[in-house]
């Protein structure tokens, strides 16, 4: 799932009854090996993604997809904030058809929620590139950084507002690779 800069939906998925592991990176493109700084020029045709294990008896996939929708703004095309790039695009990456239609459903039930229409990309799924161990639970481990103040606070704090019954503390989350 991309939904624009990787510590945003990182630090929502790590603190949700049910997440298991999350893991930031980089997918949605042909390009070999990016890295952080090649990602941000915007060149690389990669997304800042997060992947998400779950378990399925503690938290669904239509929840784990609302989040997504809750977590970021999904009707700016090509920007979070004052993120700006195709790096920065909402995006949901589909194995087959089954992840298309459940992806779909996902759109239509949240656009209810967004005055702007949903700009979502459904693309196939790609090659997944894990992000450096810096951006791994960056919120957590950089709390003073301006950036989590004034960005991702305000985000945690939107889905405090619709599922705090799913919140929990965040625990150590093993990575997906």
């Amino acid at each position: 799932m991309a939904g624009g800069c990787f510590w945003c939906l990182d630090a929502v998925y790590r603190r949700i009854r049910g997440v298991t592991a999350v893991e930031s990176g980089y997918t949605g493109s042909q390009w070999p090996d990016p890295d952080y700084e090649s990602v941000c020029t915007g060149r690389t045709g990669h997304a800042e993604a997060v992947r998400v294990a779950f378990d399925e008896s503690v938290v669904s996939a239509d929840m784990i997809l609302d989040l997504f929708f809750t977590g970021h703004d999904p009707t700016t095309l090509n920007r979070q904030g004052h993120d700006v790039g195709t790096q920065y695009r909402s995006a949901l990456f589909a194995a087959d058809t089954a992840d298309e239609e459940l992806f779909r459903a996902a759109i239509r039930r949240n656009q209810e929620n967004w005055a702007d229409p949903i700009v979502t990309t459904i693309e196939p799924q790609a090659t997944w590139y894990p992000a450096e161990s810096f951006h791994q639970d960056f919120y957590t481990n950089r709390p003073d950084v301006g950036y989590c103040h004034v960005i991702i606070t305000p985000k945690l704090a939107a889905v405090r507002r619709r599922y705090s019954s799913w919140l929990v503390e965040p625990s150590e989350s093993v990575g997906l690779s």
